[in-house]
């Protein structure tokens, strides 16, 4: 049955419209964003699509054909961080945040559906929140741009759901272009569409889901936003983003705690790691770009320290087989680990990340190709 067709068996009704919105691959740049700093990521193919329509009684109805478990029905007015649980708690804090900053949500009824793998760090929740944000948006006539959505996505993450996540996720599921990567200034939101075709180029980027799933809402996110933060106050600056790879090696000898030096590090790396693959990809050398992927695991490895044995033996499998170049992807601890590698060399590659994990016991991984797609849109 279609989603439109989900709707109405649940509801009694057909939706006022269907939206969706994309997951994400980061292709560098990670735990920058919320030091203010660079990322390039791009939008997959994989979306959560949403049927909805609205309501003027202040009751809020959700269901996902993806969880277990009816109806989520909530009163709009009721809602506050830390009031539901669970999945629901994406899409209710979505109309929350739009609710907290003056926009007239009255309710909705709201079916979601999503293709994003959950628990591979591939931003299913941020697809979830924009998905929604889009919806109310277009069901309420508020007018708010992409950035505006994203921020109010993020904002139901941070202060709803209770995840100091950065605003990547939601930006380039919001303002992602197919065929390109989005080059996104996390400090003002200004952005650029990167051309990224890699198919035109004889190339592709591989997806290795680990199929461990990682939940960032356990502390260890927190700790290294709170340790970067602290870093940034040791050294006098409002943000990470402020400290240059020129000015790295004074302001890490600036710092004592071992473990804020190392975040320091990572961060300060990857936002030059950003630069330099963008310079890359407008100068067409693509390829260039693998050593750039090595370099950026290496440091969430050991600087960061948020990779994890899967993870580290899909990059390396990866790179042993031939790869251009790998690392892992998202906020780690599990999820997913990206791999650039030539067009005829993509089977082989795969096969030999799926044969090290046999022999190291792990469940067999997902390998799929990561193709950039457009954002979130109305179907």
């Amino acid at each position: 049955m279609s989603v439109a067709g989900e709707f109405t068996a649940l509801y009694g009704a057909r939706p006022e419209g269907l939206w969706a919105a994309p997951g994400r691959v980061n292709l560098i740049g990670e735990y920058t964003d919320f030091n203010e700093g660079l990322v390039l990521p791009l939008a997959l193919p994989h979306t959560t699509v949403a049927a909805a329509s609205r309501r003027t009684d202040g009751v809020l109805r959700l269901h996902s054909a993806d969880a277990d478990g009816g109806v989520v029905t909530l009163s709009v007015e009721g809602l506050a961080p830390g009031s539901v649980e669970g999945w629901a708690a994406y899409p209710a804090g979505v109309a929350w945040a739009l609710r907290e900053t003056g926009h007239p949500v009255t309710g909705a009824d709201v079916h979601l559906a999503s293709t994003v793998p959950a628990g591979a760090g591939l931003s299913s929740s941020a697809a979830l929140e924009v998905v929604t944000a889009l919806a109310l948006d277009d069901l309420f006539s508020l007018g708010l741009s992409r950035p505006e959505l994203a921020v109010a996505a993020q904002r139901a993450e941070n202060a709803f759901v209770g995840v100091p996540c950065g605003v990547m996720d939601q930006m380039v599921s919001a303002c992602a272009a197919d065929a390109h990567a989005l080059f996104l200034d996390t400090r003002d939101l200004s952005y650029r569409q990167v051309p990224f075709d890699l198919a035109a180029m004889g190339l592709r980027l591989l997806v290795v889901d680990t199929r461990v799933r990682h939940a960032l809402g356990d502390g260890a996110y927190a700790e290294r936003r709170a340790g970067c933060e602290a870093g940034a106050r040791a050294l006098g600056v409002c943000a990470l983003r402020e400290v240059s790879a020129a000015q790295l090696s004074d302001s890490l000898a600036r710092l004592t705690d071992e473990t804020v030096r190392r975040y320091v590090r990572h961060v300060v790396t990857d936002n030059d790691r950003v630069e330099r693959t963008v310079a890359l990809l407008d100068a067409g050398d693509v390829r260039a770009v693998g050593p750039v992927l090595g370099e950026g695991h290496r440091s969430l490895r050991d600087d960061l320290r948020v990779s994890c044995p899967e993870l580290d033996l899909a990059v390396e499998a990866a790179e042993a087989a031939g790869a251009l170049g790998a690392r892992m992807t998202g906020g780690g601890f599990g999820g997913s680990a990206v791999v650039l590698v030539e067009e005829a060399a993509a089977e082989p590659v795969a096969a030999a990340v799926v044969g090290a994990f046999a022999e190291a016991g792990y469940r067999t991984p997902r390998v799929f190709p990561a193709v950039p797609a457009t954002g979130a849109r109305r179907l």
